[in-house]
């Protein structure tokens, strides 16, 4: 159990204040506690050097299929400059990019892989260690963008194996060891900039099995925790150093029936609770995202939403599964409401980010958000509505600047 230190005769108000203003002091010595230590997992909480470690991070998952053009690796570096100038310190990112044709796959097909791209990853991985950014690498999308499970499914019903659906990701052997094999080629993999490898890279904060896994054919939540079970002892029978995650977005299934009207009103084949519960699994993740799940309510009826879905996972995890809890995914899209504007999005991250701070300041097991997603100009052809351009969005940095200097200084007042 965590608890915070509070200071007598001082108002909360007052205390968010001096958190702020010793952010500012704190950061030279953070940044060099944080080099050459692996982030690790005491009771319910991030450690480094067996010092609380809360963060606010981002998600930016194209930094390598960029970075395979060396003439553009500049984009990459340029958002962890301002990442790090607004005191954020964990990214995720994918290392994947499964068949499909193009000059920019990782894999080819199963076990081929283009050294070219790979040492793409190589950058992203030396680069972030540069600018003192913790990384989550994801090994394998659900969605067919970067080829995801369904390219897996194909190379095999390709090679004259019997393939039903693409949920036969989950259940078959042949597919199941194409995947391994991607797992043990990612993590033994020796960067060609930093020659460390990536299983003994500090940097590297988590391997995550799957970015937001779903299965139509299992809702219970059965099927993906069978397969989270077997690849999450797989994982760490490699590299028991690194901290290992699931990459879910926080639907409940069916171990507590009652906590299923939590869900946006449909189920994804997965169950928060026990699929967080396989021991191998260091932290929980959950997504947000009610301008997509409540498309066409209203921002209020988005807001308690959000609310009700950040308080019940906090509640869980720290009651019942007792690990960490990262939101790995949120945002607001300027797609998906024809009168958005900056301050809209502003005021739903202020939201967001109060709700973490809270839960963080009277010893919850939340770490930490990270806002999908930062890109750096020029980089229209990956935008999603979510983009957020630090170095154009000067109030939005702000927020999120803020948010990063209470969070560090926060890990500095409480005592596990």
């Amino acid at each position: 159990m965590a608890t915070y230190i509070k200071p007598p005769n001082l108002s909360w108000s007052a205390i968010f204040l001096i958190i702020s203003l010793l952010g500012c002091v704190c950061e030279a010595r953070i940044y060099r506690d944080k080099q050459n230590t692996f982030v690790r997992v005491k009771g319910s909480h991030f450690v480094i050097n067996k010092s609380p470690f809360l963060f606010n991070g981002f998600n930016a998952y194209w930094m390598m299929n960029v970075a395979t053009e060396p003439s553009e690796r500049y984009k990459v570096s340029q958002v962890l400059q301002d990442a790090a100038n607004a005191g954020l310190s964990v990214c995720r990112t994918w290392a994947f990019a499964d068949g499909g044709g193009g000059d920019r796959v990782l894999q080819i097909s199963p076990g081929v892989y283009d050294e070219r791209v790979f040492q793409g990853l190589d950058f992203v991985v030396a680069e972030a260690r540069k600018y003192g950014i913790r990384l989550i690498l994801s090994f394998v999308n659900n969605y067919k963008d970067f080829g995801g499970r369904s390219q897996y499914v194909e190379w095999a019903r390709n090679s004259g194996v019997q393939i039903s659906s693409d949920d036969d990701f989950y259940t078959n052997p042949i597919v199941k060891g194409y995947y391994k094999n991607h797992v043990q080629r990612v993590i033994t993999r020796i960067n060609t900039i930093t020659n460390i490898a990536y299983s003994n890279d500090s940097m590297i904060m988590a391997w995550e099995l799957m970015n937001e896994p779903r299965c139509q054919a299992d809702y219970s939540g059965r099927m993906i925790n069978d397969w989270a079970q077997e690849m999450a002892f797989f994982v760490k029978s490699l590299d028991r150093r690194h901290l290992l995650e699931i990459g879910m977005e926080g639907f409940y299934g069916d171990t507590m029936p009652k906590r299923k009207k939590i869900n946006p009103g449909f189920q994804i084949g997965t169950d928060f609770i026990k699929n967080n519960l396989i021991r191998e699994i260091d932290f929980a993740t959950i997504h947000a995202y009610p301008d997509q799940w409540l498309s066409g309510k209203d921002e209020d009826t988005q807001m308690a939403f959000m609310r009700r879905w950040l308080c019940t996972h906090f509640k869980d995890s720290k009651t019942i599964l007792k690990k960490p809890l990262v939101l790995a995914e949120f945002g607001k899209s300027s797609k998906d409401d024809p009168h958005f504007d900056i301050n809209k999005r502003d005021s739903y991250m202020k939201a967001v980010y109060r709700n973490i701070y809270m839960e963080a300041r009277i010893g919850g097991t939340v770490g930490g958000g990270l806002v999908w997603q930062i890109m750096a100009e020029g980089m229209g052809s990956y935008g999603d509505g979510y983009e957020i351009i630090l170095s154009d969005n000067p109030s939005t940095n702000r927020i999120m600047s803020r948010q990063s200097r209470v969070m560090t200084t926060l890990s500095h007042l409480l005592r596990i």
